[in-house]
């Protein structure tokens, strides 16, 4: 098999040889070309068509994110930025990263050592083998679609881990009920349900054929996003008991709240989730976002600055409040903890590393469990690894139904979610777009 063929853009020829040099200590990896702007770097795409490309923010002639918005609009290719540690350069990793870059690493710097710079290598080559098995899943979609279209009377059939079995019977039958059911309004002005509040979760046993989720599919709102769509639901859980019961709401006070986790991919698919939420959400969102310290900051100013919801970088103490998303900082694992008086606080804790991650969505999603007073609502959008998947599954098995994972289509990279749906812990797989109408709908 021939190696993946890079093209390395940055300004310093220093640069681009400790780049190039870590990018082919992996043999799959070849760096084909270097250059040296963003003007340069379009002339050569247009040239070798690589499979990837490394690209440098801060750049003479052209930056960063000008070529990335034109790469983005006229040669769509896998783009990972190099960012700065200043605050300059955060801002515009997390602008890079809406425009539609892979991911981001720092810039490697002399002084954090030879070990310092092996371990952003590593990163590194993690991230280009995530987006080549990325692009190859969506060319693999792609190509499927084309058959389907070609011989409309054959059924599709599953790529390689793409479904995980034939949904249990009568599941399609409840899906439709449910939707009819339960049709979600648009993002508006929040109106607080009545009626009487079911009793407190239990947990109750779940039969084998229940453990299928519902997976539904709406109209894409681009042509790109149609061509990623295929009609292989994986298999994902049923409720194991009423969705997730709880006591009467405490004046003042919320009764529900919402827990995200995301990682590769995950800037760009919070900005969709958090423009479509209402500013009076009746809820916190607590959100961990695989990210090194500071850039968490820089996330959530951006954030906030797009979003109806009140979005701010997660602090000690912090009391949670309505309407209002909090990142977990960088380095620092985020838990939920709730007093005596009711009240629930944000804590945060440097222990150890979670799945390679500080802070870790298992870890957010544990403190969860000994909230009995709130409806809990759990989330996870697209990421590399299994992050989030194991305590997914404990929140289910404790009674918590309202548990949602990204779909494959939309998704960056399909991992975290995919492994939650393994487990049999996701009540609903959902394109991105649809997450927000739904959390809207069922958070009351």
């Amino acid at each position: 098999m021939k190696p993946y063929r890079i093209l390395v853009v940055d300004d310093s020829p220093f640069m681009r040889k400790i780049i190039t040099d870590l990018i082919e200590q992996d043999p799959a990896f070849w760096v084909e070309r270097t250059a040296a702007n963003g003007s340069e770097a379009l002339e050569l795409i247009k040239e070798l068509s690589p499979d990837l490309v490394t690209m440098d923010i801060e750049m003479p002639e052209m930056n960063g994110l000008e070529a990335l918005r034109s790469i983005m609009k006229e040669h769509p290719v896998p783009v990972i930025m190099l960012s700065g540690i200043n605050e300059q350069g955060m801002r515009e990793t997390i602008m890079a990263l809406e425009l539609g870059a892979f991911d981001f690493i720092r810039k490697p710097s002399i002084s954090a050592g030879s070990q310092g710079i092996d371990e952003i290598g590593r990163v590194l080559r993690l991230q280009i083998q995530a987006a080549m098995a990325s692009r190859q899943r969506r060319a693999a979609r792609e190509e499927a679609l084309k058959k389907q279209a070609e011989e409309p009377s054959a059924l599709p059939q599953p790529l390689p881990g793409a479904g995980l079995g034939k949904p249990a019977p009568g599941i399609a039958a409840a899906g439709r009920k449910a939707s009819a059911e339960s049709k979600a309004p648009p993002p508006g002005v929040w109106k607080e349900p009545a009626g009487p509040v079911p009793p407190k979760r239990g947990k109750a046993p779940v039969s084998p054929a229940a453990k299928r989720p519902r997976e539904r599919k709406a109209a894409r709102p681009s042509a790109s996003e149609d061509a990623a769509a295929i009609a292989v639901p994986p298999a994902v859980a049923q409720p194991p008991a009423a969705n997730n019961p709880k006591p009467a709401a405490v004046p003042g006070r919320f009764q529900h709240i919402v827990a995200v986790g995301c990682s590769t991919g995950g800037p760009k698919a919070l900005k969709v989730l958090l423009e479509s939420l209402p500013g009076n959400f009746p809820a916190p969102i607590v959100i961990v976002q695989h990210m090194p310290p500071s850039f968490t900051k820089s996330l959530a100013q951006r954030l906030n600055s797009l979003s109806p919801l009140t979005v701010v970088e997660a602090e000690q103490g912090m009391a949670l409040d309505k309407g209002t998303a909090y990142i977990a900082p960088g380095g620092k694992h985020t838990r939920i903890t709730q007093g005596e008086d009711g009240i629930c606080r944000i804590s945060l804790r440097s222990d150890e590393l979670r799945n390679g991650h500080r802070p870790s969505v298992d870890v957010m999603y544990e403190s969860l469990l000994t909230l009995e007073s709130l409806h809990i609502h759990a989330v996870l959008l697209t990421g590399m690894g299994s992050d989030g998947a194991k305590a997914m599954k404990q929140l289910y098995d404790q009674g918590v139904t309202s548990t949602i994972a990204e779909s494959e289509e939309s998704c960056v990279v399909y991992g975290m979610p995919r492994s939650a749906v393994e487990l049999g812990c996701v009540h609903d797989i959902l394109p991105l777009h649809e997450i927000a109408p739904k959390l809207a709908q069922i958070v009351k």
